[in-house]
This record gives structure tokens, C-alpha cells and sequence, in this order.
């Protein structure tokens, strides 16, 4: 959209109220998922409207689409925030993440071409250095590019936007993985173990090596959870 034109200048934006309030859903939903936005974050439809220059009943109805698939949660008759994710959900969406990201890597795995193989060590390139330069928002953001490259290999649509579902539940979340995580550098280990398994053709090692990243993040979130837990 044209940042200097609004909704209300616009004939055409009026037009199709349903169709801003998919473009605002996807718009959302895409930040979500890249940990643009850390639990605790307020979302007040007028800045939503403002920020997506559309005008507030698309983005009421976006962000009630995020509420009910459990992304985002009331914290107002006009705001939203965005939820950490408790003990139990978080388990939860680990186990569903394991079981479905897993098969989506040992699906695709084998497909993997030279141009992908380049793709993952410029972004992880990208991660690493976000990562030393303390820019973890951005890391997060080249983070979710790295594993849908490696998912969508898969060429199975249902699951990919499954995992997606998981990923929007959790991406806010990931924020609380830093710094640990990051002077660890147990991501950037995982994610030269899955590139060498492409390089490989061993679609059984990118699996593990993929597996191994989503177990060490769990172990980093759970600590961060149970940490919430006891300020309480």
C-alpha cells in the first residue's frame, strides 16, 4: 500500500473492507511469527490501523482473528497484547513442533539444491551477525526465513501451514531465548549441522540437527518460563 494515501482518501480501499482485513491478518501474523514484537506488547487497534493505513474495522477484525487462534489476547475493549506462552502451551507446542517440522526436514531434505544450500549460509551469515551485534529482533527475523526455506522443500502445503499455526503461538516467545542463546551459539550450531546434512544428502542428519535446535530452544524457554514463575 501507498503510505501516503489512508484508507478513507482511497475509493478503492473502501471497496473491500474484507480483503484489508486479510492483508492486515497476513501482516500480523507475519510479524508475529518473525518475533517482531515480545510477549507483553501492546497492540492498540488505532496504531494497528495507523501503522497499516487502513481503517480500524479491518484491523479490529484482523487482530480478532489473531485473539481467537490464540496469538494475541484481550487486554481492552480496543487493545490487545501479546501473550507469553505458559508452561503447558509452551510443552505443547514443543511436542507438536518436533513431531511436524521433523517431517516437513526429512520430507524435503533430498530436494535441496546448491541455490538453497547458498540461500541457508547467506541467511545464517545474517543470524550470526545479528547475533554478535546484539540485534536480536533482526536474527529472529532471518531465523524463521532460514527454517521454512529448509520446510517448504517439503512441497506438502497442509503442513507447512500448520507449522505456521506453531509459529505464531511461539515467535514472541523466542525473544526470551537472548542472550543465552545467542553467546551459546547453539542455533548457529544446529544450523551448520542441518547445511552440511543437505550437502550430505542425509536427510536423517538435517532432521536431528533441526530436532536439536527446536530441543535446546525449549530448554532456553521452559528456564525463562519457570524464571516468570517465581517473580510472580
Amino acid at each position: 500500500m501507498n503510505n501516503n494515501t489512508t484508507a478513507k482518501e482511497s475509493p478503492a480501499l473502501d471497496e473491500q473492507p474484507g480483503r484489508l482485513s486479510d492483508i492486515a491478518y497476513s501482516s500480523i501474523k507475519e510479524q508475529l511469527t518473525r518475533g517482531a514484537y515480545k510477549p507483553g506488547h501492546k497492540l492498540p487497534i488505532r496504531l494497528v490501523a495507523e501503522m497499516l493505513n487502513i481503517g480500524s474495522t479491518p484491523a479490529r477484525e484482523a487482530l480478532n482473528r489473531l485473539v481467537f487462534e490464540g496469538a494475541l489476547v484481550m487486554a481492552g475493549p480496543k487493545t490487545v497484547i501479546v501473550p507469553h506462552l505458559d508452561l503447558a502451551a509452551l510443552y505443547e507446542v514443543t511436542q507438536m513442533r518436533l513431531a511436524l517440522e521433523g517431517l516437513a526436514t526429512e520430507k524435503g531434505a533430498l530436494r535441496a539444491t546448491d541455490d538453497v544450500v547458498d540461500k541457508l549460509l547467506a541467511l545464517q551469515k545474517k543470524i550470526t551477525l545479528s547475533l554478535n551485534e546484539r540485534r536480536y529482533s533482526d536474527a529472529l527475523h532471518d531465523n524463521k526465513e532460514f527454517h521454512f526455506t529448509i520446510y517448504r522443500l517439503c512441497e506438502m502445503p497442509h503442513l507447512l501451514s500448520t507449522i505456521e499455526a506453531l509459529w505464531l503461538r511461539v515467535g514472541a516467545s523466542f525473544h526470551d531465548l537472548y542472550p543465552e542463546f545467542a553467546e551459546a551459539k547453539y542455533g548457529v550450531r544446529n544450523h551448520m549441522a542441518a547445511i552440511e546434512g543437505l550437502v550430505d544428502k542425509d536427510a536423517s542428519a538435517v532432521r536431528a540437527a533441526m530436532e536439536s535446535d527446536i530441543r535446546d530452544g525449549y530448554r532456553r524457554l521452559k528456564k525463562a518460563a519457570q524464571e516468570r514463575l517465581k517473580r510472580q
